[in-house]
């Protein structure tokens, strides 16, 4: 008996050694990427310095970035388009995801182009090995009934392009007309407040890491 219990626990041993070895084996995942965003938009984008709310959201949870913006005021994607700047930093192929933003959009104009460009920076960035990111913005207070569709029509862009979606617009809109209260909205009644900058920087961390 004491000769097949010692048999016993030297084959223990023998598998218990192989299985480390299995185990260190194994890739180890790495927890020190640093992900790459460009952000590609007007002032709803760069107003309260989205990038730096987006990085201090993001340290939060451990995710490290470097981040570029071009954002001009009364830019649309066909603006920065013709421009031609974002194709030669895309081409670069070193950003994991680029964020686009338009206006509202809400009309069939505003449409059109957000869908138009859209498409065209998708296949700029499946070129370049980088995940295009479509940024749902807001209407101004007074267009307020013109929300549905500014949802409707940047779902529709994410969805044509199977880009990821990050629904900020949607956010404001469920939260507005829960409380009745439009603190979202900076004093013009159109640009984002602090509050409403770092609830959309909540909202683009969220989407673009889980």
């Amino acid at each position: 008996m004491t000769l097949i219990r010692s048999f016993l626990i030297i084959i223990l041993l023998i598998l218990t050694k192989g299985n480390t070895l299995a185990q260190t084996d194994q890739p180890v995942k790495l927890s020190n990427k640093v992900y790459t965003i460009l952000f590609v938009g007007n002032s709803l984008t760069y107003t309260n310095d989205i990038e730096l709310l987006v990085k201090k959201k993001a340290k939060l949870k451990g995710i490290k970035l470097n981040t570029k913006m071009l954002a001009y005021p009364n830019y649309a994607l066909i603006d920065h388009w013709n421009d031609g700047k974002v194709q030669k930093l895309i081409s670069r192929k070193k950003y994991d995801f680029v964020i686009v933003q338009q206006g509202p959009s809400s009309q069939n104009k505003g449409r059109q182009l957000l869908l138009e460009y859209a498409e065209k920076f998708s296949e700029l960035c499946k070129t370049n090995n980088s995940k295009l990111v479509i940024y749902m913005v807001w209407p101004a207070i007074d267009n307020f009934h013109t929300f549905g569709s500014v949802i409707n029509n940047y779902r529709e862009a994410a969805v044509k392009n199977n880009a990821v979606l990050c629904p900020v617009g949607e956010v404001w809109k469920t939260y507005i007309e829960k409380t009745n209260n439009f603190d979202y909205y900076s004093f013009d009644n159109f640009h984002p407040s602090l509050k409403g900058s770092q609830v959309a920087a909540d909202v683009l961390v969220q989407y673009l890491f889980n």
